[in-house]
Protein backbone atom coordinates (compact mmCIF):
# COMPACT_ATOMS: atom_id res chain seq x y z
CA UNK A 1 0.00 0.00 0.00
CA UNK A 2 1.22 3.20 -1.29
CA UNK A 3 -0.62 5.46 1.00
CA UNK A 4 -1.48 4.71 4.62
CA UNK A 5 -3.79 2.04 5.09
CA UNK A 6 -7.43 2.59 6.05
CA UNK A 7 -9.16 0.96 9.51
CA UNK A 8 -12.58 0.73 10.89
CA UNK A 9 -12.76 0.30 14.81
CA UNK A 10 -15.67 -2.37 15.39
CA UNK A 11 -17.20 -2.64 19.19
CA UNK A 12 -19.26 -5.53 19.65
CA UNK A 13 -21.92 -4.76 21.96
CA UNK A 14 -24.91 -7.52 22.17
CA UNK A 15 -27.58 -7.26 24.83
CA UNK A 16 -27.51 -10.66 26.14
CA UNK A 17 -24.63 -10.91 28.64
CA UNK A 18 -25.56 -13.37 31.27
CA UNK A 19 -22.71 -13.54 34.00
CA UNK A 20 -23.96 -9.77 33.95
CA UNK A 21 -26.60 -8.53 32.73
CA UNK A 22 -26.39 -5.10 30.86
CA UNK A 23 -23.13 -4.86 31.13
CA UNK A 24 -22.16 -3.18 28.06
CA UNK A 25 -24.22 -0.27 29.08
CA UNK A 26 -24.15 -1.03 33.17
CA UNK A 27 -22.70 2.13 34.86
CA UNK A 28 -18.87 2.55 35.85
CA UNK A 29 -17.54 5.23 37.81
CA UNK A 30 -20.40 7.34 35.94
CA UNK A 31 -20.74 6.15 32.45
CA UNK A 32 -21.94 2.84 30.94
CA UNK A 33 -18.84 0.77 30.21
CA UNK A 34 -18.62 0.60 26.41
CA UNK A 35 -17.84 4.94 26.74
CA UNK A 36 -14.70 4.25 27.60
CA UNK A 37 -14.10 2.23 24.69
CA UNK A 38 -15.80 4.26 22.48
CA UNK A 39 -13.53 7.13 24.02
CA UNK A 40 -10.43 5.19 23.04
CA UNK A 41 -11.18 4.46 19.64
CA UNK A 42 -11.78 8.24 19.19
CA UNK A 43 -9.16 9.60 20.98
CA UNK A 44 -6.40 7.40 19.22
CA UNK A 45 -6.85 9.06 15.87
CA UNK A 46 -6.27 6.05 14.38
CA UNK A 47 -9.75 5.03 12.63
CA UNK A 48 -11.78 6.05 9.92
CA UNK A 49 -14.73 5.15 11.67
CA UNK A 50 -15.95 4.14 14.85
CA UNK A 51 -18.89 1.81 14.27
CA UNK A 52 -21.07 -0.20 17.32
CA UNK A 53 -22.19 -4.05 16.34
CA UNK A 54 -25.08 -4.01 18.53
CA UNK A 55 -28.77 -5.88 18.35
CA UNK A 56 -30.24 -3.39 20.83
CA UNK A 57 -31.53 0.17 20.34
CA UNK A 58 -30.85 0.61 23.82
CA UNK A 59 -27.35 0.26 23.61
CA UNK A 60 -27.16 2.26 20.22
CA UNK A 61 -28.41 5.37 21.85
CA UNK A 62 -25.65 4.95 24.56
CA UNK A 63 -23.11 4.89 21.87
CA UNK A 64 -24.48 7.40 19.71
CA UNK A 65 -24.43 9.40 22.87
CA UNK A 66 -20.88 9.09 23.27
CA UNK A 67 -19.76 9.49 19.63
CA UNK A 68 -20.21 6.31 17.52
CA UNK A 69 -22.07 5.12 14.92
CA UNK A 70 -24.75 2.55 14.51
CA UNK A 71 -25.62 2.42 10.85
CA UNK A 72 -27.38 -0.79 11.34
CA UNK A 73 -28.61 -3.41 14.15
CA UNK A 74 -26.90 -6.78 14.03
CA UNK A 75 -29.27 -9.50 12.83
CA UNK A 76 -30.71 -11.83 15.74
CA UNK A 77 -29.21 -15.15 14.31
CA UNK A 78 -25.42 -13.57 14.47
CA UNK A 79 -26.12 -12.05 18.57
CA UNK A 80 -26.67 -15.55 20.14
CA UNK A 81 -23.91 -16.92 23.23
CA UNK A 82 -22.60 -19.39 20.52
CA UNK A 83 -22.28 -16.95 17.40
CA UNK A 84 -19.03 -16.69 16.23
CA UNK A 85 -16.94 -13.12 15.65
CA UNK A 86 -16.86 -14.05 12.10
CA UNK A 87 -20.68 -13.99 11.55
CA UNK A 88 -20.79 -10.17 12.99
CA UNK A 89 -17.52 -9.18 11.79
CA UNK A 90 -18.35 -10.11 8.41
CA UNK A 91 -22.02 -8.80 8.45
CA UNK A 92 -20.75 -5.60 9.99
CA UNK A 93 -18.13 -5.30 6.71
CA UNK A 94 -20.58 -6.55 4.23
CA UNK A 95 -23.02 -3.69 5.29
CA UNK A 96 -19.94 -1.20 5.78
CA UNK A 97 -19.03 -2.03 1.69
CA UNK A 98 -22.33 -1.63 0.83
CA UNK A 99 -22.77 1.68 2.04
CA UNK A 100 -19.45 2.58 -0.26
CA UNK A 101 -17.37 2.15 3.19
CA UNK A 102 -14.24 -0.46 2.45
CA UNK A 103 -11.49 -0.31 4.86
CA UNK A 104 -8.31 -1.87 4.45
CA UNK A 105 -8.23 -3.12 8.23
CA UNK A 106 -10.46 -3.16 11.03
CA UNK A 107 -9.74 -3.60 15.15
CA UNK A 108 -12.21 -5.46 17.43
CA UNK A 109 -12.18 -3.78 20.66
CA UNK A 110 -14.37 -5.18 22.98
CA UNK A 111 -16.29 -3.17 25.51
CA UNK A 112 -15.33 -5.79 28.96
CA UNK A 113 -11.48 -3.97 28.31
CA UNK A 114 -12.30 -0.72 29.90
CA UNK A 115 -8.46 0.24 30.96
CA UNK A 116 -7.29 -0.08 27.02
CA UNK A 117 -6.34 3.43 26.00
CA UNK A 118 -5.84 5.32 23.19
CA UNK A 119 -2.26 5.04 23.41
CA UNK A 120 -2.77 1.37 23.63
CA UNK A 121 -4.65 1.47 20.55
CA UNK A 122 -1.77 3.77 18.95
CA UNK A 123 1.25 1.42 19.46
CA UNK A 124 -1.00 -1.72 18.42
CA UNK A 125 -1.81 -0.09 15.24
CA UNK A 126 1.50 1.35 14.84
CA UNK A 127 2.89 -2.52 15.15
CA UNK A 128 0.52 -3.97 12.95
CA UNK A 129 0.49 -1.37 9.90
CA UNK A 130 3.54 -1.64 8.61
CA UNK A 131 3.69 -5.35 7.87
CA UNK A 132 1.27 -6.60 5.07
CA UNK A 133 2.52 -10.04 5.16
CA UNK A 134 0.75 -10.08 8.57
CA UNK A 135 -3.12 -11.39 8.46
CA UNK A 136 -3.74 -10.05 12.01
CA UNK A 137 -2.44 -9.15 15.28
CA UNK A 138 -3.84 -10.19 18.44
CA UNK A 139 -3.62 -9.12 22.67
CA UNK A 140 -1.48 -11.60 24.33
CA UNK A 141 -0.23 -11.30 28.36
CA UNK A 142 1.93 -14.18 29.98
CA UNK A 143 -0.40 -17.23 31.64
CA UNK A 144 -1.37 -16.58 35.48
CA UNK A 145 -1.82 -20.36 35.08
CA UNK A 146 1.19 -22.21 33.20
CA UNK A 147 -0.25 -25.21 31.04
CA UNK A 148 2.52 -27.39 31.67
CA UNK A 149 0.80 -27.63 35.03
CA UNK A 150 -2.86 -28.75 33.72
CA UNK A 151 -3.59 -31.60 33.51
CA UNK A 152 -6.75 -34.07 31.48
CA UNK A 153 -8.24 -36.78 33.95
CA UNK A 154 -8.12 -40.22 32.53
CA UNK A 155 -10.52 -42.27 34.44
CA UNK A 156 -8.57 -42.27 38.19
CA UNK A 157 -5.34 -41.21 36.64
CA UNK A 158 -4.72 -37.91 35.02
CA UNK A 159 -1.93 -37.28 32.24
CA UNK A 160 -0.53 -34.37 31.23
CA UNK A 161 -2.26 -31.70 29.16
CA UNK A 162 0.81 -30.72 27.00
CA UNK A 163 2.16 -34.10 25.82
CA UNK A 164 5.12 -33.36 24.13
CA UNK A 165 6.44 -31.19 27.16
CA UNK A 166 10.07 -32.32 28.43
CA UNK A 167 9.88 -35.56 30.58
CA UNK A 168 13.29 -35.08 32.73
CA UNK A 169 12.45 -33.13 34.77
CA UNK A 170 8.81 -33.07 33.80
CA UNK A 171 7.26 -29.17 33.53
CA UNK A 172 5.11 -29.93 36.27
CA UNK A 173 6.94 -30.47 38.81
CA UNK A 174 9.67 -27.61 37.78
CA UNK A 175 9.32 -23.73 39.45
CA UNK A 176 6.62 -21.99 37.17
CA UNK A 177 9.96 -19.22 36.91
CA UNK A 178 12.22 -22.07 35.02
CA UNK A 179 9.35 -23.01 32.99
CA UNK A 180 9.31 -21.13 28.78
CA UNK A 181 7.07 -18.21 28.85
CA UNK A 182 3.50 -18.71 27.44
CA UNK A 183 0.98 -16.36 26.47
CA UNK A 184 -2.73 -16.26 26.28
CA UNK A 185 -4.87 -14.14 24.42
CA UNK A 186 -6.79 -11.07 26.06
CA UNK A 187 -9.90 -9.20 24.89
CA UNK A 188 -7.97 -5.98 24.48
CA UNK A 189 -7.80 -5.25 20.67
CA UNK A 190 -7.76 -7.43 17.45
CA UNK A 191 -6.40 -6.15 14.12
CA UNK A 192 -7.14 -7.67 10.95
CA UNK A 193 -6.59 -7.08 7.54
CA UNK A 194 -10.18 -7.50 5.81
CA UNK A 195 -8.75 -9.47 2.84
CA UNK A 196 -8.73 -12.69 5.80
CA UNK A 197 -12.69 -11.83 6.06
CA UNK A 198 -13.67 -11.61 2.47
CA UNK A 199 -11.04 -14.20 0.69
CA UNK A 200 -10.40 -16.78 3.98
CA UNK A 201 -13.58 -15.87 6.00
CA UNK A 202 -11.82 -15.72 9.41
CA UNK A 203 -11.06 -12.74 11.94
CA UNK A 204 -7.40 -13.79 12.22
CA UNK A 205 -6.12 -15.90 8.95
CA UNK A 206 -2.75 -17.79 9.79
CA UNK A 207 -0.07 -15.51 10.49
CA UNK A 208 -0.78 -13.54 13.59
CA UNK A 209 1.32 -11.11 15.51
CA UNK A 210 1.77 -10.95 19.19
CA UNK A 211 0.37 -7.54 20.62
CA UNK A 212 1.84 -7.97 23.95
CA UNK A 213 -0.47 -5.85 26.90
CA UNK A 214 1.16 -3.88 29.63
CA UNK A 215 -0.49 -3.19 33.15
CA UNK A 216 -4.41 -3.70 33.59
CA UNK A 217 -4.37 -2.65 29.54
CA UNK A 218 -5.69 -6.39 29.22
CA UNK A 219 -8.09 -6.67 31.96
CA UNK A 220 -11.55 -7.96 31.03
CA UNK A 221 -14.82 -8.19 33.16
CA UNK A 222 -16.68 -11.37 32.03
CA UNK A 223 -18.26 -11.83 35.47
CA UNK A 224 -19.19 -9.89 39.11
CA UNK A 225 -15.83 -10.24 40.75
CA UNK A 226 -14.19 -9.09 37.71
CA UNK A 227 -16.64 -5.99 38.22
CA UNK A 228 -15.77 -5.43 41.77
CA UNK A 229 -11.99 -5.99 40.75
CA UNK A 230 -12.13 -3.29 38.43
CA UNK A 231 -14.39 -0.70 40.72
CA UNK A 232 -11.77 -1.11 43.65
CA UNK A 233 -8.60 -0.55 41.14
CA UNK A 234 -10.37 2.32 40.35
CA UNK A 235 -11.10 3.78 43.99
CA UNK A 236 -7.41 2.74 45.19
CA UNK A 237 -5.72 4.48 42.44
CA UNK A 238 -4.51 1.17 40.99
CA UNK A 239 -5.99 1.85 37.17
CA UNK A 240 -7.29 4.70 34.95
CA UNK A 241 -9.94 4.46 32.95
CA UNK A 242 -9.84 6.85 29.66
CA UNK A 243 -11.26 10.54 29.78
CA UNK A 244 -14.64 10.64 28.42
CA UNK A 245 -15.39 14.00 27.46
CA UNK A 246 -18.97 13.62 26.77
CA UNK A 247 -21.81 14.64 29.99
CA UNK A 248 -22.93 11.00 31.46
CA UNK A 249 -26.00 9.43 29.17
CA UNK A 250 -29.32 9.83 30.12
CA UNK A 251 -32.25 7.73 29.15
CA UNK A 252 -34.77 9.46 27.52
CA UNK A 253 -38.27 8.92 29.42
Amino acid sequence: MTSRPTIVALIPARAGSKRVPGKNVRLLAGHPLIAYTIASAVESGVFSDVVISTDSEATADVARHYGAEVPFLRPPEFAGDLSPDIEWVEHALQRLKGQGRAYDAFSILRPTSPFRNAATIRRAWNQFSEHEVLDSLRAVELCGQHPGKMWVLRGMAMVPLLPNAPEDPPWHSMPYQALPPVYVQNASLEMAWSRVVFTGRSIAGKIIAPFITEGVEGFDINGPWDWWIAEEMIRKGDAKLPDVLKEPFRAHS
